[in-house]
């Protein structure tokens, strides 16, 4: 059974400039999502969505947008603007765990809500001819919750449903609860895929042992803590490339000349490479030592020679 791929959408992170260098230096993703649009009370779409969004962008992978809502009127309005980008697919997001999101009813929020999932599936399958797709999470207070959407989800024509097996209340925290994921596989007419904790290539092969009928996986954190990864599971090996550092080195230099392109001023590229070496670092002989060493980069110029210095030494070791 050959295996598809999936970069889960992080918001602040997976946008094109990451995606595009992604593919560029690792490849091993068969399909990209992008980072969730959500509209706040008018009806217009963010600039930076549009960016993400736009196929100039975007012509080297394989890209399906996202939405978040709760509202049927912004729903289809969002279908709309896909659709005149030429996209023909939509993923719903009710997996987002994050208590800003969730209060507001919407991502992992919404799962308790089925009666509220059907009327907006409802008006979204009988008004338009997009293909709908779903990322979810088991529930937000607990792993039942998603039981109890199969009976709505079953009446309409899904691609697919991507199941991170957490709720939403343990945000990242905590193991997944594979027990719930396999009932989940025997709930639904649905196509699932799996997503949650894909870290390593051994942990990819035993989610596949678990789950034998599964044959597309998703990766989220995964793969920005170890770009390498997708690659690695596709090959079927645990072997680096020989120029490993070389090549994260590479790939690192050119989302950082973009970033750095399109953020005005230093705090900005800081605190966003921050947030990659967060992940990054993990992929290091000594993860804390090295996020320290960016940590306390103030300028630019000390940035890079930091940079310099944590590749140079995995280099050496």
């Amino acid at each position: 059974m050959s295996i598809t791929l999936l970069a889960s959408p992080l918001q602040g992170f997976t946008d094109f400039r990451f995606r595009n260098a992604f593919q560029k230096y690792f490849g091993g993703i068969d399909t990209y999502y992008a980072p969730y649009i959500r509209l706040d009370k008018k009806l217009i779409i963010k600039n930076s969505y549009k960016l993400d969004l736009n196929p100039e962008n975007n012509t080297s992978i394989n890209l399906i947008p996202q939405v978040m809502t709760n509202d049927a009127d912004q729903f289809l309005f969002v279908v709309k603007y896909i659709q005149e980008l030429g996209y023909k697919e939509l993923n719903w997001n009710l997996g987002c765990p994050y208590p800003m999101v969730t209060k507001r009813g919407m991502g992992s929020g919404l799962i308790c809500e089925p009666t509220k999932i059907d009327n907006i599936l409802n008006r979204v399958h009988n008004e338009t001819d997009v293909i709908i797709s779903m990322k979810m999470r088991m529930g937000y207070e607990n792993p039942e919750e998603i039981l109890d959407t199969f009976p709505i989800l079953d009446k309409y024509p899904l691609k697919n449903i991507a199941i991170h097996a957490r709720i939403g209340k343990q945000l990242y925290k905590g193991g997944v609860n594979l027990e719930a994921f396999e009932r989940c596989t025997k709930s639904t007419k649905h196509k699932l895929y799996y997503n949650g904790d894909i870290t390593t290539v051994n942990k990819f092969k035993e989610m596949q042992q678990r789950f034998p009928t599964i044959n597309h996986f998703m990766i989220g954190r995964g793969l920005i803590s170890d770009p390498f990864l997708p690659s690695m599971i596709k090959n079927n090996t645990t072997q680096y490339p020989k120029n490993r550092w070389g090549i994260f080195n590479e790939f690192h230099d050119s989302i950082y000349q973009q970033y750095d392109a399109a953020l005005s001023g230093p705090t900005p590229i800081k605190m966003k490479m921050l947030g990659f070496w967060e992940y990054f670092s993990t992929s290091f002989s000594n993860p804390q030592k090295t996020y320290k060493k960016i940590k306390k980069a103030g300028s630019p110029r000390n940035y890079q020679a930091a940079v310099k210095e944590i590749f140079s030494n995995e280099r050496n070791s």
